[in-house]
């Protein structure tokens, strides 16, 4: 499974793809980090980023992008230019019909390092024992977007499994209110119906009396 990993960002967006084998084995096949300027209209730097995944998206061809969910917490504008970087990516996977799959920052944390509230520094240094690489990914950006496609590549299927019995739950619940809805309705029909012959077997008896007397 290729999966393309995105740390979504503005002003650095980092974009890498790993390949997973046997096991928990991942390779890296490349990482790069998209930066655009401050200065720049929100418009372009948006374009700026679309383009960029659009171009890795159709030069590797990955079987699904792996985006870090975004929390607001106190740079709520930070937040939603981050937001906003995610959501023309996910554009971009979803015109090309490549699922989008989104990790919490304490999901792939605990994945990579085994512990949600591993800083910057470790997870670097797990990204590059894991992938067996001779540097250390720089900047940051890389090393969270690497971490994110390897969080997809091992907790990836697992949560695919879960989402399909999800549907197949959902589907079922469906189907059962159904049927109990046209069951009800199969009733009320018998209901009238009867109700229906009652007052014509009444109403041909009360005519009978009259005729008689």
């Amino acid at each position: 499974m290729r999966v393309m990993g995105v740390d979504p960002g503005l002003t650095r967006c980092g974009i890498a793809l790993v390949e997973s084998g046997a096991g928990r084995q991942v390779t890296a096949l490349d990482v790069d980090v998209v930066r655009t300027p401050t200065d720049m209209d929100l418009e372009r730097r948006l374009l700026a980023v679309y383009t960029a995944a659009s171009h890795w998206l159709d030069t590797h061809h990955p079987d699904v992008v792996a985006i870090e969910r975004v929390f607001a917490q106190n740079q709520v504008s930070t937040a939603m230019g981050t937001a906003q970087a995610g959501g023309v990516i996910a554009l971009a996977a979803g015109q090309r019909e490549i699922p989008v799959r989104f990790h919490t920052p304490s999901e792939v944390k605990a994945a990579v390092t085994g512990s949600g509230r591993a800083d910057k520094a470790q997870v670097t240094a797990m990204v590059t024992r894991i992938l067996g690489m001779q540097t250390k990914p720089r900047p940051a950006d890389a090393a969270d977007a690497l971490a994110l496609a390897i969080c997809h590549c091992w907790r990836g299927p697992m949560a695919e499994r879960m989402l399909a019995a999800q549907r197949q739950a959902e589907a079922a619940a469906v189907r059962h209110r159904e049927k109990i809805a046209a069951a009800r309705e199969r009733a009320a029909d018998t209901a009238r119906e009867r109700a229906a012959d009652t007052a014509r077997e009444r109403a041909a008896s009360a005519a009978q009396g009259r005729s008689g007397s």
